[in-house]
């Protein structure tokens, strides 16, 4: 069985990092990797002093990842739970399935909707806000920078709850029932229960995952920012994925491009040594 997994992993993870040596050459498509020219940090150096984008991209990156933590990490551990608490079996699997189907659903579609839904002029929300007297006028959701991270840092968080929720169910299934027991005998009511049992029984999952999280700081999908973003606001939506695409391979510069990738690494490996490390200083487990 772990034939498969291995030989993926072999082929399509551990052998592509043979070419982390183009980010210190001048890559020549032709010659190859064994037959273009060593140049050093030379990459780096030009991507960080000289492309005028790439502190954007930066900050644009760190940014929606931040927001997208800080909104969305807290949201599954709340469904979690209050899926727990459902006694009806109907209930709870068609609220379950709800939640799950948005994580099966492309960002190409996902974006059809959210231009129907948040358009300036023509959206569902600003339609039925202006008829209903809410507003005086339409809400800039996806063409005012601000507002459309906002937008984008809830979309992103309805499209992924669900996935999350799973994890922690999972988790929250592996509790002793007898401590839930137990704290009903002492007169804890369900808040309590939550606070008491349920949180410290997943304690070690939600440690694992925030940490993962973390390490994932520096790395943001292409789909997302590239379907959702449009040049109005280009400053706000362009991120390092986008940024690569259209700097480096658009521009078969693809020295430039892997020696992005390899920043984007190195800086992850690093913020996820130092939140494994915070999480064993407070008496965690880790991840190693």
């Amino acid at each position: 069985m772990l034939v498969l997994p291995v030989a993926f992993y072999l082929i399509f993870c551990y052998k592509p990092m043979a070419g982390v040596v183009i980010a210190f050459q001048k890559y020549n498509l032709f010659k190859g990797i064994f037959g273009s020219k060593w140049v050093g940090l030379d990459n780096f150096k030009f991507v960080i002093e000289k492309m005028r984008d790439f502190p954007i991209a930066l900050y644009n990156t760190l940014l929606l990842n931040m927001m997208g933590l800080i909104a969305g990490f807290p949201v599954p551990i709340i469904l979690a739970i209050m899926l727990n608490e459902i006694r009806s079996t109907k209930a709870k699997r068609l609220s379950q399935t709800l939640l799950y189907l948005p994580h099966f659903l492309s960002w190409v579609i996902i974006g059809g909707m959210v231009l129907q839904i948040f358009a300036p002029t023509t959206g569902v929300i600003n339609q039925l806000l202006l008829s209903w007297g809410v507003i005086d006028k339409n809400i800039p959701f996806l063409t005012d920078g601000i507002h459309w991270q906002i937008t984008y840092t809830l979309v992103g968080v309805w499209q992924s709850m669900g996935w999350g929720t799973i994890l922690y169910l999972s988790a929250i299934t592996g509790i002793n029932m007898e401590l839930f027991e137990a704290a009903k005998i002492d007169g804890a009511n369900k808040l309590q229960q939550v606070w008491h049992v349920t949180l410290p029984g997943i304690r070690g999952t939600i440690v694992v995952l925030l940490i993962l999280n973390v390490g994932q700081m520096m790395n943001i999908g292409f789909d997302r920012p590239y379907i959702m973003g449009n040049p109005l606001v280009q400053d706000y939506c362009d991120v390092l994925s986008t940024f690569v695409y259209r700097a480096g391979i658009t521009n078969a510069k693809f020295e430039r491009a892997t020696a992005i990738g390899l920043f984007q690494s190195v800086v992850g490996l690093i913020m996820i040594s130092l939140a494994n490390l915070a999480a064993k200083r407070m008496g965690e487990q880790g991840i190693w």
